[in-house]
């Protein structure tokens, strides 16, 4: 369908206008969410992060000036499909590049028979600029077209409303800030939080855990993130263009729940968190996965590798299975829930030390496992892991397949304000 211009101009602008009233929205609940009350844990995690808190408020703003240029001079909007798509590879590849320059300069600065670093760097540090500055330069219009490419499916999908999506797709790829998590040491349970300035050392960041830990007597950890759903959304900076998608979608799907019952309740429990992330990996997957197949084929990834046994009365020996992740990590949340309800707080930090040094021993680079990570990793929950035996992740993908389709699915999680809500469908749908 061609849209006539005077329709597509007016569109355009209403999504500007659109933007900036949900963005300003955003700043304002940020003012309100810095001045918790007094004594509140929050605050005094606050209170202890101090200077390495991350200022959204600021971020927040200078998106919306790359947002509306970007709005402003939209020549991909009239590029043919094929040109359209190789700016996004392009740019994808400059990313790459500018991290594995970046990894250059480092090497060197840690190479300790460099007697003069900077001298040595001087060519990288000049070639990492001038990528800087291209990447810079095609960004806004690689991200206007995949704004578009996954807008493109939403709506195909059924979540346009008189066939505009709300709230429009809007991301900017940016250093992340890392995320510190609090639990209860006794209970795995998300009490606090903090993002966190990007650029931290390993060092750094246990320090800073360690004060947290040792002033509040909680378990922290700084993890990284993948994206945050803000307005516009932050994005990891990768060059993978499955990743890309898959976080666009994903905290667009934020940005959808945010305007309805399940992600106003996001921070009212446990159970809530983890049926709004379970939601959004759900949502995030599926449209990537049609936005690849459309609009870059060649990026589909490979199926699974088929893993035959052998038939039941062979007598060939078999080989010792695989290490799965995920399930080692089952079982490794599952018996800590169980000392923890027993009181065992001190064994059960011992005995995730203990899997730590299984996970390494097979090639898992885990700096720590504590509670705090089960609390984090654990709302993430489409499939087995964190999670342990945790219902609520499960019982969102019951309701996915039982589910019409996805729009149907996230219309029906997107007005729950509690778990139960969420087991009574269940209940109605068998």
């Amino acid at each position: 369908m061609i849209v006539p211009m005077a329709a597509h101009d007016w569109w355009k602008d209403f999504t500007r206008t659109f933007r900036l009233a949900f963005v300003l929205a955003g700043v304002a609940s940020l003012l309100a969410y810095e001045t918790p009350p007094p004594g509140d844990m929050q605050a005094r995690v606050s209170h202890i992060v101090g200077d390495l808190q991350f200022d959204f408020v600021n971020w927040t703003l200078d998106a919306i000036g790359v947002k509306i240029n970007q709005g402003s001079v939209a020549e991909q909007d009239y590029l043919p499909e094929v040109r359209r798509k190789q700016i996004v590879l392009d740019y994808l590849k400059l990313v790459d590049d500018v991290r594995r320059v970046r990894d250059e300069i480092a090497e060197i600065y840690t190479d300790p028979n460099q007697t003069n670093p900077a001298a040595a760097a001087a060519s990288k540090q000049a070639e990492l600029d001038a990528l800087l500055a291209k990447q810079a330069t095609w960004q806004p219009a690689a991200e206007a077209v995949l704004q578009e490419q996954i807008a493109t499916v939403l709506a195909e999908q059924g979540f346009a409303t008189l066939g505009q999506l709300l709230p429009p797709v809007s991301f900017h790829s940016t250093p992340l800030p890392s995320f510190l998590v609090v639990s209860r040491r006794d209970r795995i349970e998300h009490i606090a939080n903090a993002e966190i300035v990007p650029g931290l050392t390993a060092e750094d960041e246990a320090a800073l855990e360690g004060r947290v830990d040792k002033t509040l007597d909680v378990s922290s950890l700084v993890v990284p993130l993948g994206g945050i759903g803000t307005y516009p959304t932050m994005l990891y900076e990768t060059g993978d263009i499955n990743t890309v998608v898959e976080i666009g979608a994903h905290e667009w799907s934020h940005n959808y729940l945010t305007l309805r019952p399940l992600g106003l309740s996001y921070e009212a429990s446990g159970e809530l968190r983890t049926m709004n992330e379970t939601t959004a990996n759900i949502v995030g997957k599926e449209i990537a996965a049609l936005v690849i197949a459309r609009f870059y084929p060649e990026r589909v990834p490979p199926p699974p590798k088929p893993q035959f046994a052998p038939p039941a009365q062979s007598v060939i020996p078999r080989e010792s299975p695989a290490f799965n992740f995920n399930a080692e990590m089952r079982q490794t949340r599952v018996q800590v829930d169980a000392l923890l309800a027993a009181g065992q707080v001190q064994e059960a930090e011992a005995f995730i030390e203990q899997r730590r040094h299984v996970f390494l021993e097979h090639g898992y680079q885990i700096r720590k496992i504590n509670q705090a990570y089960f609390a984090f990793y654990g709302a993430y929950a489409d499939q087995p892991g964190a999670g342990g035996s945790d219902p609520v992740g499960p019982a969102v993908t019951t309701l996915r397949e039982r589910s019409s389709s996805l729009r149907a699915f996230v219309d029906r999680m997107s007005w729950m304000t509690s778990f139960a809500e969420l087991k009574a469908a269940l209940g109605e749908g068998r």
